[in-house]
């Protein structure tokens, strides 16, 4: 029986949270303290989903369209729902994934909880340099 590396072996524990009525300048100055590409907006209920909000996003909908960040909130530029990836997933197929479904960032989920996050850089520096 073959063995094959999965998608939670990859991921990075650098998953972290942001309101999504928090300010764009919040959710860039906490991408730089972590020193993250992306931020996974909070649920709001249970019933609610959670979003995402990566430097893409603030690029296309801020700064593109100039904006100031302090007049944007989070929500206003966020993908909703996140697009994730199983954490049992062979990690062979992650970057067809996440390229066939244009993300460059996903956290990775396991039980319905998110336990890291997957980024294509990454990706190639954890398979390709080991």
């Amino acid at each position: 029986m073959e063995t094959f590396k999965k998608a939670k072996e990859i991921a990075s524990d650098k998953l972290f949270y942001i309101d999504g009525l928090a300010s764009v300048r919040d959710a860039i100055k906490l991408m730089k303290e972590k020193n993250v590409q992306a931020l996974i907006i909070q649920k709001r209920d249970n019933a609610d989903v959670n979003g995402i909000v990566t430097v893409n996003d603030i690029i296309k909908g801020v700064i593109i369209p100039n904006k100031t960040i302090d007049e944007v909130s989070v929500y206003e530029v966020m993908t909703k729902p996140v697009f994730s990836i199983s954490a049992h997933l062979n990690v062979k197929y992650v970057p067809r994934l996440m390229y066939n479904y244009n993300v460059r960032v996903a956290p990775v989920e396991e039980n319905g909880e998110y336990i890291g996050i997957i980024d294509y850089t990454q990706f190639l520096f954890t398979e390709i340099v080991e």
